[in-house]
Formats: C-alpha cells, structure tokens, sequence
C-alpha cells in the first residue's frame, strides 16, 4: 500500500482526535473509571478518541485489523496490515488537567511496523516515521542525541501500573539513575518520552511492563531517528531501554549491574 497517503490520513486523523482532547482537557465532571487499579484509568475521553479512530480506518481500510488499548483486537486473518492505536496515552495526566498527554497510532505489515505517528495536542506536535525514510517532527527531520556521558544525560521513565504489589517496579533503577545523571523526568506518557529521545530532547528512557500500544509508533521513530532499542527480555510485559548507542549500552549496563545485586525496593503495604 502506498504509505504517504495513509500517513496522511493518520495526520488529519491525530489532528481532529487532538482537537476533541484539548477542548475537553479541565472538562467538569470529567467520567473517569478504574481499569486494573487505582492508578490504571480509563476516561470517556479515552472511548471518543478510540471510537474516532475504529470509524476512520473501517470506512478507508476495513479489511485491516486493529488493537487498540480499550477496544482489544479486531482481527482479519486474511489482513497483513494491523493499526496498532493508544487514542489517548497519558490518561492519568489528563484525568488530572495535566496538560501531558499524547496519541500513538502505528501500522504493522506482516507483523513489522512500517508507519508511526505520536501526537501531542497540547503543544501540536507532529511525530512521524517511515520506515525507512528517517523520522520528522512538523517536517523538520529529527535524530537523537550524541552525548555520551551519563553524567551529562537528562533522561526519562516510568513506573508499571502494579508498582505497589510487585518488587520489579523500577524504582531500584530510579533511586540508581538519579545521582549518577544529569536528572530524571517522568512524564507519564511513554509515547511522548520516546518522541522527545528520537528528536534528541531526552538523551534516553527506559520502562518496564509496557503494552505495544504504548510503545509500537515510538519505537520505530526511535529507530528512524538512529536511536537503538535494547529489549530487557528477562522482564515482564514490554521493557526496553533507547537512547543513542553509547546511552543506551550504557543505562543496559547499570540495569545488569543492579540486576545481579539482587537489590530490590519493597513494595508498599
């Protein structure tokens, strides 16, 4: 299929779910409700957004499947294609009226991603990658950063959902990370941390516990942007560290190293 006219769509598409996002970021009597946990949520912001995004690609591509956080998968085994959509990624953020939050919509051909795009509402900016074709915030190419002392590099995270009943929460590797760098930011939307490490804003990120959704649009603009993903394989869910080469080797060693420390943060009672 040709790429450049369906990236089209997925930008006029970001763009109008933005839209409904920002006009409804604040909104009194905001519906919020509990998914897995109390810090696991879901908003009717969320639904409209996803809901957006099912009508547009059944009306253009309706033979393809789709996962999306909320709705689950909708399959076509006859389909090579499969959207991969997180309609609203930073829900908590939002919830509260912080105004931190992003879109993330992939498209995978026989399983490897070929298209992503993150979007940030508020600060209407436009990520995007080709494979293949490099990657590009509001078409101005884009490629990560070239420091290579820890020391110097400012760089991101995030906590699983279940931090509170599970030791692998990430916050031995926070506590380990925060004196030894430049400092530490935790924005509270993955696909956004991933976008500012392809644009060379953050130096590097890594997380634990992730779905694809959170994750497939931001790893190929990491990639495309020269950046190099390392997967932590050993670790539950989607865990993985970016970063350029040198960044991402050297976060992959602390974590290897605290690893076999066996050191490990109790979880709150």
């Amino acid at each position: 299929m040709e790429l450049d006219n369906i990236l089209k769509d997925v930008r006029d598409w970001v763009r109008e779910v933005g839209r409904i996002q920002r006009e409804n970021l604040g909104k009194e009597n905001l519906h919020i409700e509990i998914k897995s946990s109390e810090v696991d949520l879901v908003t009717e912001i969320d639904k409209l957004s996803e809901e957006f995004f099912l009508r547009q690609i059944a009306k253009k591509y309706p033979d393809h499947s789709i996962l999306s956080e909320e709705s689950g998968e909708k399959e076509n085994l006859r389909s090579e294609y499969r959207w991969i959509i997180d309609p609203l990624d930073g829900t908590t953020n939002f919830a509260q009226g912080l105004p931190i939050f992003s879109i993330s919509v992939a498209l995978q051909h026989r399983k490897e991603t070929v298209l992503g795009v993150i979007y940030v509402p508020m600060l209407d900016l436009l990520f995007e990658a080709i494979k293949g074709r490099k990657a590009f915030v509001n078409g101005k190419r884009m490629s990560v950063g070239v420091k290579n002392n820890m020391k110097e590099c400012l760089l991101s995270t995030g906590f699983p959902y279940d931090q509170s009943q599970k030791t692998d929460n990430n916050t031995n590797y926070f506590a380990h990370f925060v004196p030894r760098t430049r400092g530490i930011r935790r924005l509270g939307s993955a696909a956004y941390d991933l976008a500012n490490v392809a644009a060379g804003i953050l130096d590097g990120h890594w997380e634990l516990n992730l779905r694809i959704w959170d994750v497939a649009a931001g790893i190929l603009l990491v990639e495309e942007a020269g950046g190099e993903v390392i997967f932590l394989e050993e670790k539950r869910g989607i865990s993985f560290i970016v970063g350029n080469k040198i960044v991402a080797k050297m976060i992959h060693k602390e974590i290897k190293y605290l690893d076999k420390q066996e050191s490990r943060v109790l979880p709150i009672e």
